[in-house]
């Protein structure tokens, strides 16, 4: 059963702040593979059993902390057209995600999560960046993709490469995915 996580108000979401907090310290004190959930439970001041009942198990828990790592922190940026807009999304997208963290971040995300909730939570993560920019290129006039053709024409093979293929993975790369998807005139 998943466990999703919800923006819970109050208690609860003073407790997952802390637990999260507790996790990101510690991985970064300790590293990844020495985290228990007891470690966690003492750093963030609630018993092994609330981390337990929340999450079910540390995978989970990685899980949780991973997806909300990945939830991007601004709003893409506006460079006056569709084609920089994206193309700047586009490199930024792979430049985190291929990093090391962000590799391991998307690693957790999977790993926690076998009912593919999160990959879901992650994938309308970037969907909603990718609308953010065609509606502002809307509003400029510009014709624009849908959302849908962008994640299936960019978001999708820079994903594929990052887990599977990375040899050779740069923003020449993302760049060449942003053209093809917007075609002659996007250029």
């Amino acid at each position: 059963m998943s466990r999703q996580m919800v923006r819970p108000g109050g208690r609860s979401a003073r407790v997952q702040a802390s637990v999260h907090a507790a996790v990101r310290e510690l991985v970064s004190e300790l590293g990844r593979d020495a985290l228990t959930v007891p470690l966690v439970a003492q750093r963030a001041g609630v018993t092994p059993s609330t981390i337990y009942r929340r999450w079910g198990d540390l995978r989970e828990l990685l899980s949780d902390v991973a997806v909300e790592r990945l939830r991007p922190d601004t709003a893409p940026g506006d460079h006056g057209a569709l084609s920089s807009d994206l193309t700047a999304w586009a490199e930024q997208f792979l430049d985190e995600m291929s990093s090391p963290t962000g590799r391991a971040h998307i690693r957790d995300a999977l790993l926690g999560d076998p009912d593919g909730g999160n990959a879901g939570r992650c994938s309308a993560y970037a969907a909603g960046q990718i609308d953010v920019i065609l509606t502002r290129a809307t509003e400029r006039g510009e014709n624009t993709s849908d959302v849908e053709t962008v994640v299936d024409h960019v978001v999708a093979p820079l994903m594929y490469r990052i887990l599977f293929r990375p040899d050779g993975l740069d923003a020449a790369y993302a760049r060449r995915l942003v053209e093809g998807v917007l075609g002659p005139a996007g250029r």
